[in-house]
C-alpha cells in the first residue's frame, strides 16, 4: 500500500491538483487511479492457462441424471 501512495505522490504528481474543487479534485484521484491500474495490467504477460470450469451445482446434476437438457445461461429462457 505505501508503494502505492509513493506512486502516486512521486510518479503522478497526485500531491498537485490541476483543477480547484473537491469534486474536479476527486476525479482526478479517480482518473489518475484508473490509468495506473491500466499501466499495470499491461505490463503483465498474457494469460495463457483457460479458467477451470466449476463444477454442475445439485440442480444441474438433477437436469443432466434426467436427460432434461438445460440452459447454458439463465438469460437465454424468454427466448
Amino acid at each position: 500500500m505505501e508503494g502505492t501512495v509513493n506512486e502516486f505522490a512521486h510518479g503522478h504528481g497526485i500531491r498537485r491538483c490541476r483543477y480547484r474543487g473537491q469534486g474536479k479534485a476527486h476525479i482526478q484521484h479517480v482518473l489518475t487511479a484508473i490509468a495506473v491500474n491500466i499501466e499495470r495490467l499491461s505490463g503483465l504477460p498474457p494469460a495463457e492457462e483457460t479458467p477451470t470450469s466449476r463444477r454442475p451445482t445439485a440442480f444441474q446434476r438433477y437436469l443432466d441424471q434426467r436427460e432434461i437438457p438445460r440452459p447454458k445461461s439463465w438469460r437465454t429462457l424468454g427466448t
